[in-house]
């Protein structure tokens, strides 16, 4: 007697979710560095000419809470320094949260934002959030410090 079908390709669908499994760390590394990349070009560009940094904070982004001055050094040092973390995978989980805070408040702030920018801040964001739920992957300092120095089972 032959197994029943979808018995048949059990043995199939697991080779294939561990082939799939065995790319998360990869796909973990290169979302890290996608989001990074945008954020921290984002952060040169405001730093390259503060004075037209300051003008937009000031008619452009309505930053709500924060005076323009102060919401444009805040933004400017989240997108320079979280990047980095998230590139190196060192405190992963707070540099994606912060860098999810910056694509919030940026969209927020941006008044006739067009609906392509808007996808693409939806997109950085879901994979901020994948990031903060999912955490950096094996190919992170945040992997390394909890084998080395934690001893906690390991992260998946």
């Amino acid at each position: 007697m032959s197994p029943p079908p979808l018995r048949a390709l059990a043995a199939p669908a697991a080779r294939i979710i561990g082939w799939l499994e065995a790319l998360q760390p990869l796909a973990l590394l290169l979302a890290r560095g996608y989001v990074a990349q945008v954020f921290f070009l984002s952060g040169l560009t405001k730093l390259r000419d503060w004075d037209i940094t300051l003008a937009l904070f000031m008619e452009e982004y309505h930053v709500p809470l924060l005076p323009p001055e102060l919401a444009a050094a805040l933004g400017t040092a989240g997108e320079l320094a979280l990047p980095v973390l998230l590139v190196l995978g060192l405190g992963t989980r707070f540099a994606a949260l912060g860098l999810l805070c910056v694509n919030a408040v940026a969209a927020i702030s941006l008044p006739d934002i067009t609906d392509a920018a808007r996808q693409q801040h939806v997109f950085w964001g879901s994979l901020l959030v994948a990031l903060l739920l999912w955490g950096p992957g094996r190919w992170s300092l945040d992997h390394a410090w909890v084998r080395r120095w934690w001893a906690l089972p390991e992260p998946r």
